[in-house]
């Protein structure tokens, strides 16, 4: 691997999505992320979003550029394999993360016997060790209960899952914290990362808690606008879907002189007492920007709209599906993010890379996902420094496999 972690490695034990998109974080900047799973199967390598014919394109999404090593994780020989793996010697080395139950063989007290200066991360559901995923955390944050469109009574469930990527996010910062205070100072670090938790520090940060507590309010449903300043969704008339939104001087300006709104803007901030610089009177003054900005795109298809707006340089984005984005050339095919990759049973598709871009490095190229236990061998000799005729006996006693 190339990039500005070349040379790090870093053993993972994960499943679902914080804890694999947070590896491959790293290895998308060079890390070597090294995943094992049980020789039957990784809990992840069906999961749906699937092809026709059952191949996981979930799997291949948060494993790319990682290597792959199947091993029976009931067998004593097994857990043998794994530890001398995650605790191997080396600088660069001594790193795991896991979503998995860090107790016994995994626990990072047995770990750091075998090496002082071991990094462990583990993402656990709650901090009391309740069991949690994204959407039972989202359930207890408020989200749920504000959005939806106004008037709906129950909850509405978010489609993308923000804390486990929040999560994942914070986990590659925490393993690089935690390794240079190692180079720093020669310790190791054992690091818990509640999912929960990290849903509910972004509640805190956000003021949805303060809100709650200063106002003494439950926030209302407000649909698709954009709360405390102007944002929402318009009809073109060809039946497509338009955002505009306004976030600063510019963009009201940009967004006026694009459908010839100077005039009934400056009708509002008169009639109103308002001035639509302002993000609380844009807010005051949202049903009287509609009613303005509504038929002026409604009269027009949505190239037209998305050709006035652009020109103008206003902040708008057409809503599209994700067959559209796929084949959207401008967003997906010319960017130099993503890369066509041929990955193994599934086929050929757009696929990103790492959207940092370090001046130092040039970005590489998204690396297909390993087929589950893939580098069985090569990790067993080139890391475990096993001979050939001791991995033979091993796959012969059916304690690790290749891939299927």
């Amino acid at each position: 691997m190339t990039g500005i972690l070349a040379g790090l490695r870093i053993v993972e034990g994960s499943a679902f999505i914080a804890a694999p998109l947070g590896g491959m974080t790293l290895a998308q900047m060079g890390a070597d992320v090294i995943r094992f799973d049980d020789i039957h199967g990784g809990l992840d390598s069906d999961r749906w979003p699937v092809t026709h014919d059952g191949k996981s394109i979930y799997w291949a999404g948060l494993n790319k550029g990682k290597r792959s090593i199947a091993v029976d994780l009931r067998n004593p020989r097994g857990r043998e394999l794994l530890t001398a793996l995650i605790t191997a010697p080396g600088e660069n080395a001594g790193i795991f993360t896991t979503n998995m139950p860090a107790r016994g063989w995994l626990s990072y007290e047995e770990l750091s016997k075998k090496r002082a200066d071991l990094i462990a991360l583990n993402i656990v559901g709650a901090r009391d060790g309740a069991a949690h995923v994204d959407y039972t955390v989202n359930a207890i944050t408020g989200f749920p209960m504000v959005t939806g469109p106004v008037g709906h009574a129950g909850p509405v469930n978010a489609v993308a899952p923000p804390w486990d990527l929040a999560t994942a996010y914070a986990g590659a910062m925490a393993i690089l914290a935690a390794e240079r205070h190692r180079r720093l100072t020669g310790n190791g670090q054992r690091i818990v990362l509640p999912l929960q938790d990290m849903a509910l520090a972004v509640v805190s940060a956000l003021g949805y808690l303060g809100e709650a507590a200063i106002n003494k309010v439950d926030r209302p449903r407000y649909g698709n606008e954009i709360f405390g300043t102007f944002g929402r969704d318009f009809r073109t008339k060809d039946g497509r879907y338009v955002m505009i939104c306004i976030f600063s001087d510019r963009h009201v300006d940009a967004l006026a002189k694009a459908g010839g709104f100077a005039q009934a803007f400056r009708r509002i901030e008169q009639e109103q007492g308002l001035d639509l610089k302002l993000e609380a009177d844009r807010w005051n003054a949202r049903a009287e920007l509609c009613a303005v900005i509504e038929p002026w795109v409604a009269d027009r298809t949505a190239a037209e709209v998305g050709a006035a707006l652009k020109k103008e340089g206003a902040l708008w984005a057409p809503y599209q599906s994700f067959r559209e984005l796929a084949a959207d050339r401008e967003t997906v095919l010319d960017n130099p993010m993503f890369t066509v990759v041929e990955q193994p049973g599934i086929g050929s598709y757009p696929v990103a890379a790492s959207p940092l871009q370090f001046g130092a490095f040039s970005r590489q190229p998204p690396a297909p996902a390993p087929a589950l236990g893939q580098h069985t061998d090569e990790i067993l000799s080139g890391i475990l420094g096993l001979p050939a005729a001791e991995i033979g006996r091993l796959h012969d006693a059916k304690v690790v496999a290749g891939p299927r």
